[in-house]
């Protein structure tokens, strides 16, 4: 091998490498739309296998319409067309995953010639997580806005770019009052809002907010303001930084006004006189320390915040420092040290004060040194103290308001990710196992419906009580929506014990949670008691260790993990097998391309002869195909379950029927098929839908069929409840001349009450009796059996599965002289059913 071939060899599994290591999507496309290559973190993000991206187009993982409202493929034409004329194009695009669930993405297309081929690269990025957090981010803004019209002062944001400009993304409503200025002003631009400031307090103001953005501290700095009628105010501001990611730095915090205050402080300064003048009539209280003697005097404002008359508190410093929470007072004695060591213009601290009723008063003290001796030793600190214990409950109550859920004051979501995270960094660091849990309340929907959302949340209430008296102190239980819960055990065993340990919380939860609960009812009108009420639960589990797997995928799991415990039974749990989330992937896949198939008419019906005793035709069984872009032709045992349990059986069903009779109309105009009959299965969802009857006629009416040709075939799960209104559709259809079939007679309920009631035509023999009627004397007697009962009540048999001809002899020599089965043929497209054959199979 030459050293070029080895080169290039290199060179391309260098770029493979390159490719597949990309954190996006990538999807090389024919000038068609059709995938021809794609990177793994393409199969990643649509939870697919290569096979199915290889030749797909974007329309095939797309919704009908995007959510502005146009259709997916008009704007992928467009797109397409825009790359291709030297556009690079980015747009925002809804996709749906293998499984079903919906897919935003961000996307960059673009065109290029690869050795002398035309071809789109397309670059996909998942908004999912992004969308998630823009969402959580307006709730809490949304909440937080609400709360701060509540607050005193302006409760603000300043972001400082990198290039030195600035803006203030949110103000409060008091900030128009404070500056004169409106919350559009100064959303983009904040120079207005900087410029408010005191010609002489500018540079001071700067400094102070670029050291912040140095040291990401703490901002705090008076200064006065002049608005727009010439006068002057003293504000405070105080903020806490954080860096984002672009390297700009962003405060959130208060600015309140500080004139009085201000005002109060220079006057004492100015004389005595005006200083006890502040002490009676400051709104905040107002103390002067002689830092030489210790001795203090307190305004009658200070005494009355900590709850005490006068004369009931001394005036020394040690009456103001023993009352400050032991936790605070290293900060305010740094404070003040670093005040008194010139560092800061004043001493600046919140802290708590102990007062006379025992509780803790949050208080924003502010001190200054206005007397110093000749050595520049400080002998006299003035300062003010001013309650702010309702702003930090309202802070307090943003920051809880963001992270935990109102209704149970459990973790939402977004702490419980945050939880989940630092769960999975604990396994990693100790080795050992933890457990997700993911609980959802059994018929949760049906007690909201009948007594109410407030009874419905006392409820939820409850159960959050008894889930967290089932757990670990140090294990989480989070509230993740709706009547869904979420349970995080930590430290398990480090081996397979884990598992054990993970069920028996799990059973004991199941126990607890299923318990009767007292609910009141007397919020609800006209209901004046309390009622026991009895409610299970589904818990799906999955196990984890470590990091290889993500938050997100846990979660996934645990859901299809408690799905499986609903599906089986509930009041149960399950744990999470890897087979399971591929049964339901290829389920959601099915889903979607059934659906699919419904709007494009993928669906066909085939025909199988049914033939007399001599083996003419008398009719067909209309069998219904789906002709699968993909796959091919599906038969119906691969689709008509998902159909049924979607509901899609509906449209489907009507379609089948309207097919079969417009056939019916054509066959007449054929001398050798005008006298055929069709049957049409209806299955028991169909048949149950409450327009079922008004949709058969309008097909009758519409097609021109006769009714007479047209036959039911009905099976036996139909009757397992509310045969009365069967009775009563039967009865309709049956008086306009459709006959009916009982299909599958003797699998299923096998009661003979109901037979003599509905208005019959045929039983048919199933094919699972006729395959072994010559070997097995049982289905060989209950072969019989139903010949004779058929004959018996005067309604016509049929067999189907028919193969052999000693099958066929059996059946005629007991009296049965209607069959169907591959002996006289297979199910066929109508093109070669219609073929004048001359002869049946058999006689074939």
């Amino acid at each position: 091998m030459s050293e070029s071939t080895v080169s290039e060899n290199y060179d391309l599994r260098l770029y493979r490498s390159l490719f597949d290591a990309a954190g996006d999507a990538i999807i090389v496309s024919s000038v068609q739309g059709l995938a021809i290559e794609c990177n793994q973190a393409t199969l990643e993000l649509f939870a697919c296998t290569r096979e199915q991206i290889i030749g797909s187009s974007p329309i095939s993982w797309s919704p009908e319409f995007q959510p502005a409202g146009r259709r997916s493929d008009e704007m992928a034409a467009e797109v397409f067309a825009r790359a291709k004329a030297g556009e690079v194009v980015r747009f925002e695009w809804e996709n749906r995953r293998s499984d079903g669930k919906p897919l935003p993405v961000d996307v960059t297309v673009r065109f290029a010639r690869l050795e002398g081929d035309e071809r789109y690269v397309v670059i996909c990025r998942d908004l999912t997580e992004r969308r998630q957090v823009e969402a959580l981010r307006q709730d809490a803004l949304d909440r937080f806005r609400q709360l701060t019209q509540l607050v005193p002062g302006v409760v603000y944001q300043f972001r400082l770019r990198p290039d030195g400009s600035s803006c203030m993304p949110y103000v409060s409503g008091a900030f128009r009052e404070m500056f004169g200025l409106t919350a559009n002003e100064v959303r983009e631009d904040a120079t207005k809002a900087l410029m408010r400031a005191h010609p002489d307090d500018v540079e001071g103001l700067m400094a102070s907010i670029q050291m912040s953005a140095k040291d990401m501290t703490p901002w705090q700095h008076e200064y006065r303001l002049k608005v727009d009628d010439g006068t002057e105010h003293w504000v405070f501001g105080n903020s806490l930084p954080q860096r984002d990611v672009d390297g700009s730095v962003l405060w959130h915090g208060f600015i309140t006004d500080i004139t009085e205050r201000k005002q109060a402080e220079a006057a004492l300064i100015e004389s005595e006189e005006r200083w006890k003048f502040a002490l009676e009539g400051a709104g905040e209280g107002v103390w002067d320390w002689n830092i030489q003697t210790g001795d203090a005097v307190y305004s009658r404002r200070w005494k009355e915040m900590l709850g005490y008359a006068e004369g009931e508190i001394g005036n020394n410093s040690s009456e103001w420092s023993s009352r400050v929470h032991p936790e605070d007072m290293p900060k305010v004695m740094a404070a003040i040290q670093a005040h008194i060591d010139g560092k800061t213009r004043s001493a600046a601290i919140e802290f708590r004060m102990f007062c006379k009723d025992g509780t803790w008063l949050w208080t924003l003290g502010r001190g200054m040194v206005v007397s110093r001796d000749a050595n520049g030793k400080p002998l006299r600190l003035v300062g003010t103290n001013a309650d702010v214990t309702e702003r930090k409950a309202t802070a307090d109550k943003i920051e809880r308001l963001a992270f935990y859920d109102p209704l149970t004051d459990l973790p939402n979501r977004r702490l419980l990710l945050d939880r989940l995270e630092q769960a999975l960094s604990s396994s990693t660091r100790h080795h050992r196992y933890g457990a997700l849990m993911l609980l959802d309340m059994d018929d949760f929907k049906t007690l909201n419906d009948t007594l109410g959302h407030d009874v419905g949340d006392q409820l939820l209430v409850e159960v959050t009580s008894r889930l967290q008296a089932a757990v670990r102190e140090g294990d989480t239980v989070a509230r993740h929506g709706g009547d869904e819960f979420v349970v995080i055990l930590e430290d398990l065993s480090e081996d397979t014990l884990a598992a054990t340990q993970a069920e028996n919380v799990a059973v004991k939860i199941l126990h607890v949670v299923s318990q009767p609960y007292l609910l009141d009812l007397t919020l609800r009108e006209g209901l004046t008691n309390k009622r026991s009420y009895h409610c299970t639960s589904s818990i799906g589990i999955t196990l984890f260790r470590g990091h290889s797997l993500s938050a997100d995928e846990l979660m996934r799991r645990a859901d299809t993990a408690m799905y499986q415990a609903k599906a089986g039974g509930r009041n149960s749990l399950r744990f999470f097998d890897p087979e399971m989330q591929a049964v339901v992937a290829a389920r959601a896949t099915l889903d979607s391309d059934l659906r699919e198939a419904v709007r494009e008419g993928q669906f066909c019906l085939y025909y199988q002869p049914q033939v007399d005793s001599a083996g003419n035709r008398t009719g067909a069984e209309a069998l219904v195909r789906w002709r699968h872009p993909r796959r091919g032709l599906v038969p119906p045992v691969e689709f008509i379950p998902q159909a049924e349990a979607t509901g899609l059986i509906i449209p489907i069903g009507r379609w089948v029927l309207e097919t079969a009779c417009a056939q019916l109309v054509a066959w007449e105009d054929l001398p050798k098929m005008s006298h055929l009959t069709v049957a049409v299965n209806v299955s028991a969802r169909q048949f149950r839908h409450g327009d079922f009857v008004d949709q058969v006629l309008a097909i009758i009416d519409g097609t021109g069929v006769n009714p007479q040709k047209l036959k039911l075939e009905l099976t036996e799960s139909l009757l397992l409840d509310d045969v009365e209104d069967i009775i009563t559709k039967m009865t309709v259809l049956k008086a306009r001349g459709i006959g009916f079939s009982l299909d599958d007679f003797g699998t299923g309920y096998s009661s003979l009450s109901y037979l003599k009631r509905l208005p019959l035509d045929q039983l048919k023999i199933d094919q699972s009796f006729v395959r072994d009627v010559l070997t097995d004397p049982n289905d060989a007697a209950i072969a019989r059996t139903i010949v004779a009962l058929a004959q018996s009540m005067g309604l016509a048999v049929i067999a189907e599965g028919v193969e052999t001809e000693a099958q066929r002899e059996f059946l005629a020599a007991n009296g049965c002289t209607a069959y169907q089965g591959f002996l006289f043929g297979r199910p066929m497209p109508q093109g070669e059913f219609s073929q004048p054959t001359g002869a049946t199979a058999r006689e074939a």
